[in-house]
C-alpha cells in the first residue's frame, strides 16, 4: 500500500479521499489554487502545494505542476479524483512516465473509452448492445445533418469526448440541426478542447442506470450492482439512487455481465463506470425494458456513496488497493445489495430560473446529524468540501455539497432525504434545496416513474412552488423581530427612552405597530396590535389571531398563531429574513420605507450579466431590431452555456464587450432602446 499520495482535485472529492486515505494510514498532499488557499481540502491534507491561479486552466489543469508537486513532496501516486484530469490518458502517461502510478486505470483504457465514438464501435465488437446512430470520424456538418435525418428524429447529438452532460444537444427536426450543432460544438471545445460529436436516436422514455466496476491487475472483475441517474436536469444528474427501482434480477445481471465484458475489452484496472441507457415500453413494465450502451466513465463518480450505503464498502479503499496491485477485496458471488440509498446533489443555482448557477458566500450552512465522507451510519451521509463562512465562487462547479441517505427500503429513504433536507438550511446564495424537495415529494418520483425528462415532464409540480406562504412568512419575520428587539433590551442597562423604542409605546389610543413587507415580489403588511392579556394579535395574509411563541435553546422559534403551531428558524440577511419550516423554506423583505424611497424606476434597456463568466458570442449587431425573449448573447459560467434573451422589443444600440471577454455579475453586456408602445 502506498504510504503517502497526492490529490489532484478539490472540494468535496479531494476532502473524499484524504478521509479514507486517513483511516488508511496514508499521508496525503493537497494541491490549491489561487482561490482555494483556505479551502477545506487544503486543510484535511497533511501538506498542500499551490499550483496555480483561480481558473482551472492555470491550476488544476496544469498536470506538469501537479507531478512536479508529487515528486517534491514525495508522494508514491496521484488520485485524480472526477474532473479535470481524471480521464486524461496523457496526464496518466505523464504519471507513469514520472515513476509515479496512477490511482485509475491505464492510459490506454482511458483513450479507448474517452472518445465516445470509438469505444461505441469496440463496445459493438464486444457484443454489448448499442443506441442506433452514427459514430464516425466525418465531421462534415452536411454529412452530419444527412446521418441525423437517415437516424430520424428525435436525435442526439454529444461530444465526442465530452461528460458531464457537456457539448449534449437534444434535436427534435431537421430544420434544428445546424444550430444545434453549432451550439454543442462549441460547447465541447471550450469545455473538452475537442469539437467532434456522433449522433444517436434519441430514445423514448428513457432511464439512465449505470454500471459499478472493479478491475485488478490479476485479471479479476466484478460489478457492484447499479445506480439509477434518471432525474436530470440539462443532462446533468439531480438525484441518484441504488438499486434502481423495478429492477428484475434476470435484468441486473444481464447489465452486470455486459458492463463487466465492457471493462474486460480494454483491460480495466480500477473503479470505472458503464453507463446505459434504459428504454422502457412503460412505466409499470420493468421486464420488458431494453438497455443500451452509453458510454463508460473511466473514474470514480460522483455518486459513488450510493452503492457505498448499499454494499458498506469504501470505493476509495478498493481504488487505492487495486492501484497498489493488490487483488480485488471480494469476489462476484461476495457482493450483496442491503437496503435503498439516494443521493442529492446540492447545488448553487436558482432552478427556477433555469438553473442559473449562484455565486455568493455561505452566510448560514447548517445540516442535519450525519457521518461524512463515510457509510451513512445515522441513515445520513453528507460529502461537502465547503464550510459556514466559504464562497462558491465562477470558478468552479456549483455543487456545494452530496447528500446520501440508506434506508431499509426506497420508502424509508424517500422520508428520511425529505427530512434531512428539510434540516439543511442555506443563506448567502441560492440553491436548489427546496427544489430537491419538490422533486423526492412529487407522486412521479415517489412512484418511480421515472425517466430523463421527469423534470421537464413535472415541471408544473416542481418550479415555482412557495410551500410556505405569506400569512406564515410574515408571523416568523413578526416573532423573530420581537425577538431581536427583546434580546436587545435585556443587553442594554439602565433608563430606557420610551420615544426612541420601537415596540408601539405611544402616549395616548391603542398601540398599533404596522410592518411593511415585500414578499414574492409583491408589496404587503403586517399588523401587530396588543391585547390586555399581555399577548399580541397579528393581523398578516388573511390571519388575525393571537400571536405566542417561545425561543428554543437551539435558536428556532416556536410559534403558536391561530389554529396552528409551528417550529421554525429565520436568519437575517440586511432586510431580508430567510424562513425555514418543517414544509418549506421561503423568503420575507421587512421594507425599511425611509431606505426604499430614493430608489429610482429600472432601466428596462439594459441587459445585464445574470452570473460572472466569459461572452462567448453574440447573436446581434447594433442596429438589429430584437423581440422579447429573442436569444442576443451566449455565456460560459460554471462549465456551462447560457443564453442570454431581450427582455423587451427593442432596437440594439451598442454592443459592450466582445465575445471571450470576461464579465462581471451586473455587468451591462449591450445597449438596448426599447420600443415604445403605440
Amino acid at each position: 500500500m502506498f504510504t503517502k499520495i497526492l490529490i489532484a482535485n478539490r472540494g468535496e472529492i479531494a476532502c473524499r479521499v484524504a478521509a479514507t486515505a486517513a483511516r488508511l494510514g496514508i499521508q496525503t498532499v493537497a494541491v490549491y489554487s489561487d482561490a482555494d488557499a483556505r479551502a477545506r481540502h487544503v486543510q484535511l491534507c497533511d501538506q498542500a502545494v499551490h499550483i496555480g491561479g483561480s481558473a482551472p486552466k492555470d491550476s488544476y489543469l496544469r498536470w506538469q505542476a501537479i507531478i512536479d508537486a508529487a515528486l517534491a513532496t514525495g508522494a508514491l501516486a496521484i488520485h485524480p479524483g472526477y474532473g479535470f484530469l481524471s480521464e486524461n490518458d496523457a496526464f496518466a502517461q505523464a504519471c507513469a512516465d514520472a515513476g509515479l502510478a496512477f490511482i485509475g486505470p491505464s492510459p490506454s483504457a482511458i483513450r479507448a473509452m474517452g472518445l465516445k465514438a470509438e469505444s461505441k464501435q469496440l463496445m459493438e465488437r464486444a457484443g454489448v448492445p448499442l443506441v442506433p446512430g452514427y459514430h464516425g470520424a466525418e465531421q462534415d456538418p452536411a454529412l452530419l445533418q444527412r446521418e441525423a435525418d437517415r437516424i430520424g428524429y428525435p436525435v442526439l447529438i454529444k461530444a465526442s469526448a465530452g461528460g458531464g452532460g457537456k457539448g449534449m444537444r437534444i434535436v427534435e427536426a431537421t430544420g434544428d440541426f445546424a444550430a444545434a450543432l453549432a451550439s454543442c460544438q462549441r460547447e465541447a471545445v471550450s469545455s473538452f478542447g475537442n469539437g467532434a460529436v456522433l449522433i444517436e436516436k434519441y430514445v423514448q422514455r428513457p432511464r439512465h442506470i449505470e454500471i459499478q466496476v472493479f478491475g485488478d491487475s490479476q485479471g479479476n472483475y466484478v460489478y457492484l450492482f447499479e445506480r439509477d441517474c434518471s432525474v436530470q436536469r440539462r443532462h446533468q444528474k439531480v438525484l441518484e439512487e441504488a438499486p434502481a427501482p423495478g429492477m428484475t434480477e434476470a435484468l441486473r445481471a444481464q447489465m452486470g455481465a455486459a458492463a463487466v465484458a465492457a471493462a474486460r475489452a480494454v483491460n480495466y484496472v480500477g473503479a470505472g463506470t458503464v453507463e446505459f441507457i434504459v428504454e422502457q415500453a412503460s412505466y409499470d413494465r420493468p421486464e420488458a425494458m431494453v438497455f443500451y450502451f452509453m458510454e463508460m466513465n473511466t473514474r470514480l463518480q460522483v455518486e459513488h456513496p450510493v452503492t457505498e450505503a448499499i454494499t458498506g464498502l469504501d470505493l476509495v479503499e478498493w481504488q487505492l488497493r487495486v492501484a497498489s496491485g493488490q487483488p480485488l477485496p471480494l469476489r462476484q458471488d461476495e457482493l450483496q445489495i442491503t437496503g435503498h440509498a439516494i443521493e442529492a446533489r446540492i447545488c448553487a443555482e436558482t432552478p427556477d430560473k433555469q438553473f442559473l448557477p449562484a455565486t455568493g458566500t455561505l452566510r448560514v450552512y447548517a445540516l442535519p446529524a450525519h457521518s461524512s465522507f463515510a457509510r451513512a451510519d445515522y441513515g445520513v451521509r453528507v460529502d461537502s468540501g465547503v464550510r459556514q463562512g466559504d464562497t462558491i465562487s465562477p470558478y468552479y462547479d456549483s455543487m456545494v455539497a452530496k447528500l446520501i441517505v440508506h434506508g431499509r427500503t426506497r420508502a424509508e429513504a424517500l422520508a428520511r432525504m425529505d427530512a434531512a433536507l428539510a434540516q439543511t438550511h442555506i443563506v448567502g446564495l441560492s440553491t436548489n434545496v427546496q427544489f430537491l424537495r419538490h422533486v423526492v415529494t412529487s407522486d412521479a418520483f415517489a412512484q418511480a416513474r421515472l425517466d430523463t425528462a421527469l423534470i421537464a415532464r413535472e415541471a408544473t409540480a416542481l418550479f415555482d412552488q412557495e410551500k410556505v406562504g405569506l400569512a406564515w412568512a410574515g408571523a416568523a419575520l413578526v416573532a423573530d423581530t420581537l425577538r431581536l428587539e427583546s434580546a436587545a433590551a435585556d443587553a442594554s442597562a439602565g433608563w430606557k427612552d420610551p420615544w426612541a423604542a420601537r415596540d408601539s409605546w405611544q402616549s395616548h389610543a391603542a398601540p398599533v405597530r404596522n410592518f411593511a413587507l415585500e414578499f414574492a415580489g409583491a408589496p404587503q403588511s403586517a399588523t401587530l396590535r396588543p391585547t390586555r392579556d399581555g399577548a399580541a394579535q397579528l393581523e398578516c395574509g388573511g390571519v388575525n389571531a393571537a400571536l405566542n411563541f417561545t425561543v428554543q435553546a437551539d435558536g428556532s422559534l416556536d410559534i403558536a398563531w391561530g389554529n396552528e403551531r409551528q417550529r421554525l428558524r429565520v436568519y437575517r440577511q440586511g432586510e431580508t429574513a430567510h424562513v425555514f419550516l418543517a414544509h418549506g423554506a421561503t423568503q420575507i423583505v421587512a421594507v425599511d420605507a425611509l431606505a426604499h424611497a430614493a430608489v429610482a424606476q429600472a432601466d428596462t434597456g439594459r441587459l445585464t450579466a445574470p452570473m460572472p463568466g466569459k461572452l462567448l458570442s453574440f447573436m446581434v449587431k447594433a442596429g438589429d431590431v430584437v423581440r422579447r425573449g429573442q436569444p442576443l448573447a451566449v455565456m460560459d459560467a460554471m462549465k456551462m452555456e447560457h443564453t442570454i434573451s431581450a427582455p423587451a422589443d427593442g432596437t440594439v444600440q451598442e454592443l459592450l464587450y466582445a465575445p471571450g471577454d470576461q464579465v462581471a455579475e451586473g455587468a451591462e453586456l449591450l445597449r438596448l432602446a426599447v420600443a415604445v408602445a403605440a
